[in-house]
């Protein structure tokens, strides 16, 4: 069952979804290749700490984050990656790393790849290792309100 704090705010926001089980993945690609779903809409959460307070980048899978990209992008002084023990305990719902792209549902900024905003739609953990939501990424953008910033680079 995914997350139910997520599935009750599409619920109640009446937008239209599709839960995905996958077999167990951990690794964004993995879940994509798992899923049979393009890495390019599959979304990541990728836990930064921006002037040392916790929010997340959200990217397609087959990206990574350009660190320098999304510290001019935020205008702020430090930008780095978030250890799983600073952020573990801000998903009591979640397994670790199977958070969804929802800051807004934990209290924190989301910031979004432009590259990520071509995608009809996207795919994303939704608090397991083995479940997948899929929606619109107008849906998703307009629960969110994420800040769309070019801050991803295509995987070497």
């Amino acid at each position: 069952m995914p997350v139910k704090k997520l599935k009750e705010f599409l619920d109640e926001n009446k937008v239209k979804y599709m839960v995905c089980i996958h077999s167990t993945a951990y690794t964004a690609q993995e879940i994509a290749a798992s899923a049979h779903i393009p890495g390019k809409d599959v979304a990541k959460t990728v836990m930064v700490k921006i002037d040392d307070k916790m929010a997340m980048a959200v990217l397609p899978a087959s990206y990574r984050v350009d660190f320098d990209l999304l510290k001019d992008g935020t205008g702020a002084k430090s930008v780095e990656l978030a250890s799983e023990e600073e952020f573990k305990y801000l998903f009591p719902d979640c397994e670790i790393g199977a958070m969804p792209p929802f800051g807004n549902l934990y209290d924190m900024d989301v910031y979004v790849a432009a590259s990520l905003t071509e995608d009809e739609e996207i795919a994303f953990n939704a608090g397991s290792h083995r479940e997948l939501i899929k929606l619109s990424y107008k849906d998703f953008a307009k629960l969110v309100k994420p800040k769309v910033l070019k801050f991803s680079a295509k995987r070497d």
